[in-house]
């Protein structure tokens, strides 16, 4: 890694200049230097059954992303529908402690329908090469949740005040009573678990299943659906920020909270922060390692492209332009961005391999 932390100053020494620039002339946003080890992406590459595996890049910037393994999938699924979307990958520890990373998916085939999923799947590894433990969880076992069948984008969260992990996703059942809108209203819902195998009820987090719409013909209807939510919290103001889809503009919107499961009762207004002009879902932030930027990665999902903008304090955004940062050639849909050590990333390059980032994309 020697000649990655050359290159790294080398690119410290080159943005003095450009941030100069930036900051007095242009209005976007550029990279700053991640100042210690990589990142690691999972994602999945399409709605064919072959094209919703777990997929792997990696990156030593945070900006530019390589694929491992020729970008085929790197876990053989065996549980439910054998198809997987939406990974989240996060740092945790397991039941003795011990340092491991999970991958948490939804499981579904989306050629059975948007309607068809009740479960979601997990992994577990404790060097990113080898991931075991794979367990199903099918919400349709859970009491209340018999006719779930939406079961979207689970993502976790450490919550220090029960000292537990915070599972929480977008479900929706066929028999909702609060809308009638029914399969297409999925809200936010959390659990909680210490093993990642039981887990307690789930309990409403936000939603918008109560608001009543009024389309441009004058008639009206009840329920807005709310799904990909991406819980960050923010050191400096001390608010939880759920960003979600929302789904009347199809742009990221966020709310915020003191607690992690406080959005339901918070009277702020969500907010749109996404930039860009086309329809986007599935946003996930990670932050620069060793900086107070973060990165708003976003699924372009009508346009087979990701769109990327940089914030400072979790409310405003400037775009990135799209020349600086390496995700179109991967053939990315909604994924996620973890930290990883220099250790880690030789490990996985050592194992997989890596691809080179396409020239038109340097």
């Amino acid at each position: 890694m020697k000649l990655t932390k050359f290159l790294r100053y080398l690119t410290a020494v080159f943005m003095v200049g450009v941030n100069l620039w930036n900051l007095t002339v242009n209005d976007y946003a550029w990279p700053v230097l991640s100042r210690d080890g990589a990142y690691l992406f999972a994602y999945f590459v399409g709605n064919e059954a072959h094209e919703q595996k777990i997929h792997l890049a990696v990156s030593t910037d945070g900006y530019n992303f390589a694929a491992l393994n020729n970008n085929e999938s790197v876990i053989d699924q065996q549980l439910g529908t054998g198809c997987v979307r939406d990974p989240y990958i996060f740092k945790a520890k397991d039941t003795e402690g011990k340092d491991c990373y999970y991958i948490v998916a939804t499981d579904m085939d989306a050629m059975l329908g948007w309607t068809s999923n009740h479960a979601i799947v997990f992994w577990k590894s404790y060097d990113l090469v080898n991931w075991e433990d794979e367990f199903l969880l099918d919400m349709r076992t859970v009491p209340g949740w018999e006719n779930c069948n939406r079961a979207w984008a689970p993502q976790v969260i450490y919550d220090e005040t029960v000292d537990k992990y915070m599972v929480y996703l977008a479900l929706s059942t066929w028999d909702d009573p609060d809308t009638p809108l029914n399969e297409d209203c999925a809200q936010h819902y959390y659990m909680y678990t210490e093993d990642f195998k039981t887990f307690t009820e789930p309990k409403y987090l936000y939603g918008r299943r109560s608001e009543v719409v009024t389309r441009e013909d004058g008639s009206q209807f009840t329920g807005v659906q709310c799904i990909d939510g991406d819980m960050v919290y923010n050191e400096k103001d001390g608010y939880y920020y759920l960003y979600f889809k929302e789904d009347l503009t199809q742009k990221i919107a966020y709310v915020r909270s003191k607690t992690p499961t406080g959005f339901a009762e918070n009277e702020e207004d969500y907010i749109i922060v996404s930039l860009n002009y086309w329809g986007v879902e599935g946003s996930s932030m990670y932050r620069i390692t060793g900086t107070n930027s973060w990165l708003m990665i976003m699924d372009e999902y009508g346009e087979g492209n990701f769109f990327t903008q940089m914030t400072k304090d979790f409310k405003t955004f400037k775009r990135f332009r799209r020349k600086l940062v390496s995700f179109a050639h991967l053939n990315p849909r909604h994924g996620s961005v973890v930290a990883i050590s220099d250790e880690e990333y030789e490990r996985l390059v050592d194992f997989y391999g890596v691809s080179e980032i396409p020239e038109y994309e340097k």
